[in-house]
C-alpha cells in the first residue's frame, strides 16, 4: 500500500553531518544563537496576532474575528490594540518577560501569492522567483565575524537542507532516524513533479484524495516531528561545540477551510513547543533569537469553506532572553476596504528581510554591508529602530582548524 512515509523512504538519505568537535574549539555558551522557523503554507497572520483594536476589525473578519480580550476564549492582549491568538499562553508570557517581540503587516518582496514561488523568494532573500540558487542565511555566514565553517555553523534540522541554507559547500543536516510523515507542503511537491506519470501521478492523487476525508486526524504525526525537531534542535545549540544557527521547518499551515478549529490546534502545538525549547536550552536562552517566518498571509476576509485564501501581509515572532521584546512592530495600514491590498490583503508595509537583517547585524554581528551587498544585494532594506537586543552576546565564531 503507497503511504507518505513509504513513498519518500526509498528516495531519502538524511544523515548526521556534523559530529561532536573538541571542547577546546573557540565556541562558547555565550555565543549568540539564531533559529529559523519556516511555517510553510501561509499562516493567517490576523488570527495568530489579531488587530482586535482596528475599528474594521470584526467587520473584516466576519466568523473568523475573534473574541476581545476578557471574554471566554477571548484574544490575549499585547497593548490594548494587537492581541495573541487564545492558544499561545507561553508566547503571552514572553511577551509580558519582553521575551518576545511580534512584526506585523510583514512579507518577503513577493505579491503573487503563489507557495513555492512565495517559500523561494522568502528563502533566497532575492525578490524574483528563483533569482537565486543559494540562501540568504547561508550567505550571510560570511557576513558574520571570523573565519565560519558552514558545516559546523549552521545545521538544518529534520530533513533535507532547505533554500535558505543550500550554497556552494555544504552545512549540517540531522533528521531522526524514524522519518516523520511528511507533510502536505512537501506532498504538493512530489505531486507536482509526478503529476505526468502514469503510474505514480493517479496513486498519489488517490491518496491524498483519501487522506483529506480522514481531516486533522491525518496531521497529527506532524505535531510530534516538530516537537522532536525543535528538541533535538536545542541539543545541538546548548552543545559547547555544537553549531550556532538551525532551521527547522513545519508544514501544514494551508487553512483554505475550516481554518479556527485547524489553526487552534495547530498553535497550541507551536506554543508549547517553543516552550520545550527554551527550558531545553536552558541558560543558552539567554543567547538565543527564534524568527518564526511563514511566506505570506492570508485573505482577511473568510471564504466560503469557513477558511481563507492566499493573501499578502502577515505576522513574524522573533523570541529570546536576548531580546529587548514586549511590543509589536507595525506600520499598521488598517483594515478598512479602502487600506487592503488590491481590495483583498492586509497591505504589507514592512519587508521581511529588515528582520532578517536587523538579527543578522544586531545580534550575530554580522558586517551591515556585507548584508546589504551579499545576503540581500541592492535592497538596502532599513533595520528594525524597535527591534534590539541585550545581553552578553559575545561572537567567538568557529574557525577553521
Amino acid at each position: 500500500m503507497i503511504n507518505r512515509r513509504n513513498l519518500l523512504r526509498a528516495g531519502a538519505a538524511f544523515t548526521l553531518v556534523w559530529q561532536t568537535l573538541p571542547a577546546a574549539g573557540l565556541a562558547t555558551s555565550m555565543d549568540p544563537r539564531f533559529v529559523l522557523l519556516i511555517l510553510r503554507g501561509g499562516v493567517d497572520g490576523l488570527t495568530a496576532v489579531p488587530a482586535y483594536g482596528d475599528p474594521s476589525y470584526r467587520k473584516a473578519r466576519g466568523d473568523l474575528a475573534l473574541a476581545r480580550p476578557g471574554v471566554d476564549n477571548g484574544v490575549r492582549d499585547l497593548d490594548g490594540f494587537f492581541g495573541l491568538h487564545p492558544s499561545f499562553s507561553v508566547l503571552h508570557s514572553l511577551y509580558q518577560q519582553n521575551e518576545l517581540a511580534v512584526v506585523h503587516a510583514v512579507a518577503p518582496p513577493y505579491r503573487d501569492r503563489s507557495h513555492f514561488a512565495g517559500q523561494d523568494v522568502l528563502e533566497t532573500g532575492i525578490p524574483e522567483p528563483a533569482g537565486s540558487s543559494d540562501g540568504w542565511l547561508y550567505r550571510a555566514l560570511g557576513a558574520l565575524p571570523g573565519s565560519v565553517v558552514p558545516q559546523e555553523y549552521a545545521m538544518a534540522v529534520g530533513g533535507a537542507v532547505p533554500r535558505v541554507l543550500r550554497g556552494a559547500q555544504t552545512v549540517g543536516a540531522w533528521s531522526p532516524d524514524r522519518l516523520p510523515e511528511p507533510d502536505d507542503d512537501t506532498m504538493a511537491r512530489v505531486l507536482a513533479l509526478y503529476q505526468h506519470d502514469a503510474t505514480l501521478g493517479p496513486k498519489l492523487a488517490t491518496m491524498l484524495k483519501t487522506e483529506s476525508m480522514m481531516g486533522s486526524a491525518a496531521a497529527s504525526g506532524n505535531a510530534r516531528s516538530l516537537t522532536v525537531m525543535a528538541k533535538a534542535a536545542a541539543q545541538f545549540l546548548r552543545h559547547p561545540s555544537g553549531p550556532r544557527m538551525a532551521v527547522i521547518e513545519s508544514g501544514g499551515w494551508d487553512t483554505h477551510a475550516n481554518q479556527a478549529g485547524q489553526l487552534a490546534n495547530r498553535f497550541a502545538t507551536l506554543d508549547g513547543v517553543l516552550g520545550e525549547f527554551k527550558d531545553e536550552l536552558g541558560d543558552v536562552w539567554q543567547h538565543t533569537v527564534v524568527v518564526m517566518v511563514t511566506e505570506f498571509g492570508r485573505t482577511v476576509a473568510m471564504n466560503g469553506t469557513r477558511g481563507s485564501d492566499h493573501g499578502v501581509a502577515g505576522m513574524a515572532f522573533a523570541a529570546g532572553g536576548c531580546i529587548n521584546g514586549g511590543r509589536v512592530i507595525a506600520n499598521w495600514p488598517g483594515l478598512s476596504s479602502s487600506a487592503l491590498y488590491q481590495g483583498r490583503d492586509l497591505k504589507p508595509t514592512t519587508d521581511v528581510r529588515s528582520l532578517f537583517k536587523t538579527v543578522l547585524v544586531g545580534h550575530m554581528g554580522a558586517d551591515e554591508n556585507a548584508v546589504d551587498e551579499v545576503v540581500f544585494p541592492d535592497s538596502r532594506v532599513p533595520m528594525l529602530e524597535d527591534l534590539k537586543f541585550s545581553g552578553s552576546t559575545a561572537h567567538l565564531p568557529r574557525s577553521a582548524v
